[in-house]
């Protein structure tokens, strides 16, 4: 099953939100897994977008109390970790979708692309070297399952 890492801001305008969300449905619509930070803004969105569509979300969270995750996450887990957490959720991750965020966000995505993941972004605040971009949330998803499924 392909694991998919969600990453954004914990705190975003509707735009980032409904981009986050029709992710989520997406990548559940394909059978994947999506791991994200667990928490809200990006997060929460597109757990509740997968999990609409029946999909599966693991939420990687910064603190030790898994209840602090959003609603819609399937699987908490509660690292105590604060930013650390980020390496979880790139190494956990057969590809990430990036929509929006801020330094947490270009750090996983850093981390992602010096892994040799494929990372895709919609909205990102840089361009990274070999980051791809894409336009929509049907673009991001195809994109990153491209040679997955």
């Amino acid at each position: 099953m392909v694991q998919v890492g969600v990453i954004g801001s914990g705190k975003c305008d509707s735009e980032l939100l409904k981009i986050a969300e029709r992710v989520g449905e997406l990548l559940a619509e394909n059978g994947c897994v999506i791991i994200n930070g667990g928490l809200g803004g990006v997060m929460e969105a597109s757990s509740r977008g997968a999990r609409r569509k029946g999909g599966t979300v693991v939420g990687v969270l910064p603190t030790a109390d898994k209840e602090q995750a959003n609603p819609y996450v399937s699987i908490a887990i509660a690292t105590n970790m604060g930013h650390a957490r980020n390496m979880i959720i790139v190494h956990s991750s057969d590809a990430i979708i990036a929509i929006g965020g801020g330094y947490g966000t270009i750090s996983e995505m850093a981390i992602g692309l010096k892994e040799g993941k494929r990372v895709v972004a919609i909205k990102p605040l840089v361009v990274l070297p070999g980051l791809i971009v894409a336009n929509s949330p049907e673009e991001a998803v195809k994109k990153t399952l491209e040679g997955l499924v």
